[in-house]
């Protein structure tokens, strides 16, 4: 979720956003990239255009279900891309959603802690 708010407009969010929990079989084909793979200015907040492509080709290839790419805000962690194209993307089965809206606390100026 942090990877997608950072990049929300304050002052227009989303009014259909969906948090979905979904059961995912261990043994759909996945790729994984690491941060080494990835261009240098990866991290950019302006995102270098080959990381549009890496997406891109990742979903036209079709060879994997999954994607799983460093997360630019905790680069430990992964964002997971899902490609609805792969035959076996019927496999993963949505368990529960529900409305998902930020809190406009995010977009809030930070407050000075008291004796600072």
């Amino acid at each position: 979720m942090l990877e997608y708010f950072v990049h929300l407009d304050a002052s227009d969010p989303p009014a259909d956003l969906v948090l979905a929990v979904a059961e995912v079989p261990d043994d759909l084909p996945r790729e994984q990239i690491q941060a080494s793979d990835l261009p240098v200015n990866w991290r950019d907040a302006a995102a270098p255009p080959e990381l549009a492509r890496i997406g891109d080709q990742f979903a036209q290839r079709r060879e994997h279900c999954f994607l799983l790419l460093p997360s630019v805000l905790a680069p430990s962690e992964n964002n997971c891309l899902i490609n609805p194209a792969h035959p076996d993307y019927n496999k993963v089965v949505i368990l529960e959603a529900e409305a998902l809206s930020y809190d406009p606390r995010m977009f809030a100026k930070p407050r000075r802690l008291r004796g600072h």
